[in-house]
């Protein structure tokens, strides 16, 4: 069976699985659809959060991040697991007490403010579709290159998936296909790199096969390997950094401030039966996460040495199917500019901006490229987005490994998706409709709300996959950003400060949006060739601003709160209860 056929029976079964469970899922009331009912195990709902959260950036980018940056992604990785430390010991247990469905509707009553539960709202649509533009368009490569559709139609077929199973299982179906898709991805993640491990090194583990000498006999580590080739090429070592400190101190700080306040994964903890059983959750969570964040090092490492050796140096003729494969969909290029008929990989882009073909080739069979070349020796484009998808097929592994990646990859981009989904319909029917304008409608009408608003969401979330505004994993990164900056102090302060009123919170959440906001569209937008070190406030880039951001939102918060009249009694009562994590009765009602 060739590769192709492989890819769509992997494919084809993996979708089908996942449609059948939201047939089988399909919800009937409110209750189910923004939390499952309330009655999911920890270990399930462990596994699903961890799909949830590992997503395209995780599975796809990642370690390419990792393979081309080296060092300085250890950013991603601290900054990402640490996370999941916060929001088990600081938040899930807590709101899981509180008892509602959604972000804004614990920062609506805590604040006892529809004021308040809408800014929340605003803050949770502007990070969840920033996330959500780096999923589609993660699902737009999986599907042109290996079912060899337009990246644009490829992000349309996975829009009419996530909305099969969005929108008539909620919550309940997102569920247990997120479970379904964990087996999916991690199978996919770890099975090419053991094969990859015991070709390069012997050992068949991929975190040990990382420090291990190389098989050829040579007795040299592969970093020492890694790091000798790279600097003969003109690059930095890869085990060394560029970052300054206090950047990588800003990065990973936004990251794991970031993780602990996604609406779509505290939203998780909702759909746990007790308060205990969302601490266990993030366990189990950051368990399941473990496999894939200790295994990407090693396959970020091992792609980079394979990715030099099957192309520097060679003929556009001698070069590997993969090459020419990735090449015709824009995602690979190769300019000439010594005209020696051989490809020169080195430090520095090739040529300004992204590559922009004419129709023809040239005589030696690549594409051709009609940037204006660059004064750098390198001649190749590569996007960092295809090194995972691309290594089985770079290390030459079996047809049926390079289409299980392809499911996997599938399965990450769209459980994130679907999550992130489901908290802006949830937003928008239950806390701008049912809680604030429009109190009187049914559950019925509630739910027939949210499933459109699932709908439309999944269309704007297609426009912004076609049209990204960067790579799949800095796109993420800038909405780990911004809700480091907005939600997660006004969820802090919330459980942590009886004394933080609605004035306080409202100021906070707008201040530090806004100001993450403007960093992040002054650098990457309005003046994209002044995003340097010397232009960035304090040295920190905007990847990182979330953290400067989450202080201007404490600051002004607790300024406003200072000078503004004290909470009632009753709420100050209420954060006295929910700060009891244990051993104080049920939830309260939804």
């Amino acid at each position: 069976m060739d590769l192709s056929t492989l890819t769509y029976l992997f494919v084809g079964v993996s979708f089908a699985l996942y449609i059948g469970i939201a047939v089988w899922s399909q919800v009937g009331s409110t209750k189910e659809f923004y939390i499952a009912g309330g009655g999911v195990h920890p270990v399930v709902n462990g596994m699903a959060t961890a799909a949830d959260w590992m997503s395209a950036a995780s599975f796809i980018s990642m370690a390419g991040i990792i393979a081309f940056i080296g060092y300085d992604a250890s950013v991603y990785l601290m900054g990402w697991t640490g996370g999941y430390v916060l929001l088990a010991l600081l938040l899930a247990p807590y709101l899981r007490k509180f008892g509602k469905f959604t972000v804004p509707d614990f920062i609506g009553d805590r604040y006892y403010s529809d004021l308040a539960r809408i800014v929340a709202v605003i803050c949770l649509i502007c990070i969840s579709f920033t996330y959500v533009a780096g999923q589609m368009r993660g699902v737009g490569i999986v599907f042109s290159r290996f079912l060899e559709v337009d990246i644009d139609l490829g992000v349309m077929i996975g829009m009419a998936i996530v909305f099969m199973y969005a929108v008539l299982g909620g919550m309940k179906g997102i569920t247990y296909t997120q479970v379904a898709q964990y087996c999916v991805l991690i199978f996919a993640y770890t099975v090419p790199a053991v094969f990859i491990s015991i070709l390069i090194t012997g050992n068949p583990i991929p975190q040990l096969g990382l420090g291990a000498e190389l098989a050829d006999g040579s007795n040299i580590s592969v970093l020492d390997k890694l790091d000798g080739v790279l600097t003969d090429l003109g690059f930095a070592a890869f085990t060394e950094g560029n970052k300054s400190t206090v950047d990588i101190f800003a990065i990973t700080m936004a990251l794991m401030v970031g993780t602990a306040g996604l609406p779509h994964v505290i939203v998780r903890f909702f759909t746990v039966p007790k308060v205990s059983d969302a601490r266990k959750s993030a366990g189990w969570a950051l368990v399941f996460i473990a496999i894939l964040y200790t295994t990407a090092p090693a396959v970020g490492a091992f792609a980079r040495l394979n990715f030099i050796n099957e192309v520097n140096e060679k003929t556009y003729a001698e070069t590997p199917n993969w090459f020419k494969n990735w090449e015709n969909i824009g995602l690979v290029a190769w300019q000439d500019k010594n005209k020696d008929g051989k490809i020169q990989y080195r430090a520095g882009a090739p040529f300004e901006g992204t590559p922009s073909y004419t129709d023809n080739r040239s005589g030696n069979g690549q594409r051709i490229v009609v940037n204006e070349p660059s004064t750098s020796p390198n001649e190749v484009y590569v996007d960092r987005d295809i090194m995972v998808l691309a290594n089985p097929e770079i290390a030459k592994l079996p047809d049926w490994v390079i289409a299980l990646v392809a499911a996997g990859a599938m399965a990450a981009a769209l459980s994130t998706a679907a999550g992130l989904l489901l908290v802006i319909s949830s937003s928008i029917s239950h806390d701008l409709l049912k809680k604030t304008f429009m109190p009187d409608i049914s559950d019925r009408q509630e739910l027939r709300a949210a499933r459109i608003a699932a709908a439309l969401a999944i269309i704007v979330a297609g426009y912004l996959g076609i049209n990204p505004p960067g790579f799949v994993a800095q796109v993420v990164a800038l909405a780990f950003g911004l809700a480091a900056a907005s939600l997660f102090p006004a969820i802090l302060m919330g459980i942590f400060s009886k004394r933080m009123n609605k004035e306080g919170a409202v100021a906070g959440m707008l201040s530090g949006l806004a100001f993450t906001l403007a960093y992040i569209g002054y650098f990457k937008f309005y003046a994209p060739g002044m995003n340097t070190a010397e232009h960035w406030l304090f040295g920190i880039s905007p990847e990182g601003i979330g953290m400067i951001g989450m202080v201007v939102n404490f600051a002004v918060a607790i300024l406003i709160s200072k000078y503004t009249a004290k909470p009632p009694v009753h709420v100050e009562e209420l954060v006295e209860t929910i700060r009891l994590p244990s051993g104080a009765g049920a939830a309260q009602d939804h």
